[in-house]
């Protein structure tokens, strides 16, 4: 294995301990509190391991945590009102409503209900609108996460061939929209693209972001390109056991790339990170005061 592994816990770490010196400042200075709040309904497992870990870095941090746990039963009509209690709710900042939601919930209807300004998770058709036309707005998580890695590894990205695999408004399309701005040439890839790997072959960077598991073969791999695996699978091991894996085959990618971010370990931990990020742009912008270097 010839690839430089991108330690994405090392980088969120440092990012972490950059916002909670920043959280420091804005209390110190503007007597500013950033604060998030987090709604989960139902009692999916991984969302609620999700939402926990969040829980502890938004305090972490030093912001103010605001929890919601709903049953998985509640009512579109309740939710929606709990989401306006929150945009009017000046010591909330950031509103984060956890997916997937129950079937019997418009899931648009509730992201769209979310104040663009309180929308720390970019979602809102508003905050796509003004990423695709260059506005100022909320941007994903993920997306950026991936990005900061991409601009810590490769700096100036001018002319590079960037190859997105998935158009989920969650991260394929949201990130080729950020590497657009960084003036890279953007291929966008998906399910009926024809003859995937000579596409993927052609990428400076590869961003894989579909959920199929190693889908992406070492042989796909563009000599000394930079690879993205935003991919989080579960599959079975002989012994019966289990391991997640991402979208790209890592090992054999590794061979022909010449960066590549590793799951666990990657992309996954720069979710939280930003989301605190995040967290912070939107108390500066609602407070009208800037956001601080640190």
């Amino acid at each position: 294995m010839d690839a430089y592994v991108i330690d994405g816990r090392a980088f969120a770490a440092k990012l972490k301990s950059d916002v909670a010196k920043q959280v420091a400042f804005l209390k110190e200075k503007h007597d500013l509190t950033p604060g998030l709040a987090v709604v989960l309904v139902g009692e999916d497992p991984a969302s609620q391991v999700y939402v926990r870990n969040k829980k502890i870095s938004v305090k972490d941090a030093g912001m103010n945590s605001y929890a919601h746990q709903l049953e998985p039963d509640v009512s579109e009509a309740e939710l929606l009102s709990l989401v306006n209690k929150l945009n009017d709710d000046p010591m909330v900042h950031g509103i984060l409503v956890q997916l997937p939601l129950p079937g019997h919930i418009n899931k648009a209807a509730v992201i769209n209900a979310v104040s663009p300004q309180k929308d720390v998770d970019g979602f809102h058709v508003i905050n796509a609108g003004l990423l695709a036309t260059g506005g100022q707005g909320m941007v994903p998580c993920t997306p950026l996460g991936c990005l900061m890695l991409l601009q810590d590894r490769l700096g100036d990205m001018s002319g590079l061939h960037a190859v997105i695999i998935g158009r989920s408004n969650l991260v394929g399309k949201p990130l080729a929209q950020l590497l657009l701005k960084e003036n890279c040439t953007v291929t966008i890839a998906h399910s009926r693209t024809r003859d995937l790997p000579s596409v993927v072959r052609r990428g400076d960077i590869v961003v894989a972001a579909v959920g199929v598991a190693e889908l992406v073969k070492g042989d796909w791999i563009k000599p000394a390109a930079t690879v993205i695996d935003v991919g989080i699978n579960r599959i079975s091991n002989d012994d019966g056991t289990t391991r997640l894996v991402g979208d790209v085959e890592f090992t054999q990618a590794a061979r022909h790339a010449a960066a590549i971010t590793p799951v666990p370990g990657g992309v996954g931990p720069m979710t939280i990170a930003v989301l605190l990020k995040n967290t912070i742009s939107a108390a500066c912008r609602q407070a009208g005061v800037d956001e601080p270097v640190i």
